[in-house]
């Protein structure tokens, strides 16, 4: 069997394809940049330079690679930049996936067995009533980002397509992903490099934040990555297509609480200040899914804890310092 990954490169990229090398499966990939390989643990990724601008660039890529399975993660995935630039982020996420469809669409005549998964963001929910709480797949999308707004857009989309053509696609919801590799940007990396700053002498023993009272719904990206491969292999996989998929673990954990777990595993003594310069207004302060329908296709799942991907967080953050002071 063979999977193609777009944005193969990426945090989540990157991971979704040691997996599926893991499980015997050929990985090819996509991405901007010249790269014939990417080396991994478990084999090599053959590379494709597309930047996935047309159709029929992209019908020939397919034909080239014969994918049975295709994880679409390229695209504009920064919430601040989407509101720098409006139009790029559409043109990324929401004209580039047309033209993945319309490709796919011609290349399933030749392959009907061939599935496709789109990924999507908790951020397509936006604004989310306390009553509404857990989200699901049916809560109203109230995007509050033209981020979320085009990966709104893109659900609808695979819907469509699939009513229109008989297209085999799922679209996933993932919430807040987090893991070993994550760069910062982000609250687990952006804690964690502080942490490892202040046990390496670079800056004093005081991590300075804003409001802490927010509770998101994290989830390990090797559970996110396990559960994309294991959706597209599932025998049943003809009763997904079309639908829409929360990822998440189904529960809220307070950002204090995931930056007292982190200093705990630190033998440093670090002071927690607020600073007032960091606060600004919460608009969700709670936020977290609900994986009936994950649960029901992929039952049992053994979910990484928390503490445990933010110690191996910390551990790989260590190693990348170590590395770079080498």
């Amino acid at each position: 069997m063979k999977a193609l990954i777009t944005g193969v490169q990426g945090f989540v990229g990157k991971y979704l394809a040691d997996h599926l090398l893991s499980q015997g499966i050929e990985v090819w990939g996509t991405s901007r940049e010249e790269s014939p390989l990417l080396h991994l643990t478990h084999g090599n990724v053959k590379i494709i330079k597309n930047d996935l601008n047309s159709e029929e660039e992209i019908l020939n890529l397919l034909q080239n690679s014969k994918p049975d399975y295709i994880f679409h993660l390229a695209g504009q995935s920064n919430v601040k930049k989407s509101w720098e630039d409006k139009a790029g982020t559409f043109y990324a996420n929401v004209n580039k996936t047309i033209f993945l469809l319309d490709a796919c669409v011609r290349y399933q005549k030749e392959n009907p067995n061939m599935r496709l998964l789109t990924v999507g963001s908790s951020e397509e929910y936006g604004k989310v009533e306390p009553h509404e709480l857990p989200i699901k797949e049916t809560t109203p999308l109230r995007p509050m980002s033209p981020y979320g707004a085009s990966k709104a857009a893109v659900s609808m989309l695979i819907q469509q397509y699939h009513k229109a053509h008989g297209l085999n696609v799922v679209h996933v919801r993932p919430f807040n992903h987090i893991g070993p590799g994550q760069a910062e940007g982000f609250v687990v990396p952006d804690f964690s490099n502080q942490i490892v700053r202040i046990e390496t002498g670079q800056i004093e023993p005081v991590i300075r934040v804003g409001n802490l009272s927010a509770a998101r719904d994290f989830i390990d990206v090797r559970d996110i990555v396990d559960i994309y491969t294991k959706l597209m292999i599932l025998k049943r996989s003809d009763e997904l297509f079309g639908s829409v998929i929360n990822v998440c673990s189904g529960e809220s954990r307070g950002i204090r609480e995931i930056l007292d777990i982190l200093v705990e595993n630190s033998e440093a003594c670090i002071t927690i200040e607020i600073d007032e310069s960091k606060l600004r207004p919460i608009d969700m302060p709670i936020y977290f899914g609900e994986r009936s329908i994950l649960d029901r296709y992929l039952p049992n799942l053994d979910y990484i804890k928390v503490e445990e991907t933010l110690r191996d967080t910390l551990k790989s953050t260590r190693r990348l310092k170590e590395n770079e002071s080498d």
